[in-house]
């Protein structure tokens, strides 16, 4: 296994939507033309690659000056347990700088994932959900 890491590599939607599915993490993996404007309209994408197989992703919006939303963290489950996470949260974060904080929302089945990564859970947030 040979392991590469990548900020704002190209990406296609379908292998996006492939990690999406094939990781576990709730996506609308089925709807190749969202998931198009979801990578489009991110503008931080760090990306770990097993030869020409994306494996993990973590892609966020920011202003690269004070927040970051960091709105997926995806890897193969094949490559999982192994730090590929880990190591995608901390190259988004060397990359941004200490002066940028970073948000995300984490899936009930993922919250005890993000502590170790140097995530503090926050209680003062709010959220309109999307319909669809």
């Amino acid at each position: 296994m040979h392991l590469s890491y990548h900020i704002n590599k190209p990406v296609e939607a379908g292998m996006v939507a492939d990690l999406f599915r094939d990781s576990g993490i709730r996506r609308p993996v089925d709807d190749i033309s969202r998931i198009e404007k979801m990578i489009e309209n991110a503008n931080l994408i760090v990306t770990c690659w097993d030869g020409d197989k994306l494996v993990g992703i973590c892609r966020c919006l920011t202003d690269f000056a004070y927040c970051c939303y960091l709105s997926d963290l995806a890897v193969a489950s094949q490559h999982q347990r192994r730090g590929i996470g880990k190591e995608l949260v901390a190259r988004t974060r060397e990359y941004l700088g200490e002066e940028v904080m970073i948000l995300l929302l984490a899936a009930p089945n993922a919250r005890d994932y993000y502590a170790p990564l140097g995530f503090a859970k926050v209680d003062n947030g709010w959220i309109i959900s999307r319909k669809r």
